[in-house]
């Protein structure tokens, strides 16, 4: 049988409840710094204004988008990490990726660093719709996750208690799943081997496209 988002959550909250102080104390590298720099610059570009940040955990990125002037609202399924946002004056609320509570079309923007890397396969396309659903047409999606050379589900014991789900995807099968609801505007690989980040930025048609699922 599959694995399945929803029987993921309970041991995820759990895992990352229990993580907000280590979590807190993670250096950002310099590569994931500059991959952020990156899409400021982009929004600034496009004059996006209010930012959605999914798997937010303890808010460093929502932080440093609220300082750039960006209206942001931070999302986590962990109260934990929900109130470390909140304590950074971030607006932050709890919800998994699967009920975004937001009406359609609320953000220029959405953010996601490495947090759909504990989302199965069967359920990404329904989440990247609920993404899609968000932002306005247009809009651009920031999504960054581990991949690898093969595709790979399963419990990975990290540390974390209890052990995290995680799926890993190959760089053709990261984009396919991307096309189903999302225009792709830029994709690049930064690492190799088990620390082989998939950087992608997606955008949201401004027209409808049709039936995108039929294509993966």
């Amino acid at each position: 049988m599959d694995p399945r988002y929803r029987d993921m959550l309970d041991s995820l909250r759990t895992a990352y409840d229990g993580a907000v102080a280590r979590r807190d104390r993670m250096e950002k590298q310099p590569w994931k710094l500059a991959e952020r720099a990156c899409f400021l610059q982009r929004l600034r570009a496009e004059e996006c204004r209010r930012l959605l940040e999914i798997g937010a955990g303890t808010g460093q990125d929502s932080e440093f988008f609220a300082g750039q002037d960006l209206e942001v609202v931070a999302t986590d399924l962990s109260a934990a990490m929900v109130a470390r946002c909140r304590q950074r004056g971030i607006e932050a609320r709890v919800m998994d990726f699967l009920h975004l509570d937001f009406p359609p079309a609320s953000f220029d923007a959405v953010h996601a660093m490495n947090c759909l890397l504990h989302v199965p396969n069967a359920d990404l396309p329904a989440v990247l719709d609920a993404v899609a659903a968000v932002l306005r047409p247009g809009g651009l999606f920031f999504l960054g996750v581990y991949g690898s050379g093969s595709a790979e589900e399963g419990i990975r014991d990290d540390g974390y208690v209890p052990p995290r789900f995680f799926s890993q995807r190959t760089d053709e099968q990261i984009q396919r799943f991307a096309r189903m609801s999302f225009d792709i505007v830029d994709f690049h690989v930064v690492g190799q081997g088990t620390q082989r980040f998939q950087s992608l930025t997606l955008r949201r048609p401004a027209e409808p496209g049709g039936d995108r699922h039929s294509e993966a």
